[in-house]
């Protein structure tokens, strides 16, 4: 067990070069072993090209060295045909003698059915192994595979008494640096970035990953009720502006699932505190990522707007939150649980 953690940590390292680059599919690493010699490792690089096993198969010296020997994969090999044929019967071909799974594929149309098609063939599969480690490497995936919406992430930069801009005329970041570049890491990973009319009027902002090698750019989306936007905005005119969407007068529900439509299996919620509010209030928050200032700016404006709730019971929970201190600036990362 301790080599097929090693093995299986190996294959999710390589599986995390494909987060971001492979919507509406999964990131998905793969490593074959012979007598614990690592010979080849493979990741699912975009959607429509080879899955990771594949690359993992091309990437040997020489294809007879895999038989016999074990795969180690961090998601469920495909057994159905899509864009590219199921890797399932590759991996049978190819005379591995075992395959270790991490997580089981989340499609309820197929889950478990390539493990039971492998064992059927005469291979010893083991799965299960860093499950929780290889599911959370695609939350987003997770959700949207199963209800057609994507993971929405609320993401606010605050002070400790929840307002999230200083006062008029003294600029517009409240957290350091350090926290900036760690939010940009974060955008890096999602499909898309959301924000309300009121926070591109007042703030122009860009919404574009910035100071993070190989990324690429989410989709910019916009909520609106009058669609009285600035043509001028930077959304608008930039070199991404082909990556931008508007949505008026349509529910945060209906948008979101609009983008689950599209294929985006991630959000992020900037702002302003009218949406977060919203999003909030109608349960559709999953997880949250909050950068806390060490500074009191006071002022009428929260954070989180919105109706609220009306008793304690009824507020939303955070699970397994974490605390890491970033520059000056406290984040909080926590998944959100709404009561029954």
């Amino acid at each position: 067990m301790h080599d097929d953690e090693k093995h299986l940590r190996a294959a999710l390292r390589v599986a995390a070069r494909g987060v971001s680059h492979t919507s509406p599919n999964p990131a998905v690493g793969a490593v074959i072993v012979r007598g614990g010699r690592v010979l080849a490792r493979g990741f699912h690089r975009k959607a429509g090209g080879p899955h990771a096993e594949i690359e993992a198969l091309h990437a040997l010296k020489n294809p007879a060295l895999a038989r016999g020997a074990t795969l180690y994969v961090t998601l469920e090999p495909c057994s159905t045909h899509g864009r590219t044929p199921p890797c399932v019967e590759a991996i049978i071909r190819a005379g591995f003698a075992r395959v270790v799974v991490g997580a089981v594929d989340p499609n309820p149309a197929h889950a478990g059915r390539g493990l039971e098609l492998l064992r059927a063939a005469g291979l010893a599969v083991t799965s299960g192994v860093l499950e929780n480690e290889c599911r959370e490497l695609n939350a987003g995936f997770n959700k949207w595979i199963v209800t057609g919406l994507p993971l929405v992430i609320a993401k606010a930069g605050m002070s400790l008494d929840g307002r999230l801009t200083r006062p008029p005329g003294e600029g517009r970041w409240l957290t350091s640096p350090a926290a900036r570049a760690d939010a940009m890491r974060l955008r890096a990973r999602v499909d898309a970035i959301l924000i309300g009319a009121q926070t591109l009027r007042a703030d122009n902002p860009r919404l574009t990953v910035r100071g993070v090698p190989g990324s690429r750019q989410p989709w910019r989306v916009i909520v609106t009720r009058s669609c009285d936007l600035p043509k001028r905005a930077h959304v608008f005119t930039d070199a991404h502006r082909d990556r931008t969407l508007v949505f008026r007068g349509q529910s945060l529900r209906t948008v979101l699932r609009e983008l689950g439509r599209r294929g985006l299996s991630s959000v992020l919620l900037e702002g302003g505190g009218r949406v977060l509010g919203d999003a909030f209030d109608r349960r559709l928050v999953d997880r949250i990522h909050f950068y806390l200032a060490p500074l009191l700016c006071g002022g009428p404006v929260p954070a989180i707007g919105g109706r609220g709730v009306a008793a304690t019971i009824a507020a939303p929970q955070l699970r397994h939150p974490h605390y890491q201190k970033i520059g000056s600036d406290l984040r909080l990362t926590a998944e959100v649980a709404y009561p029954l």
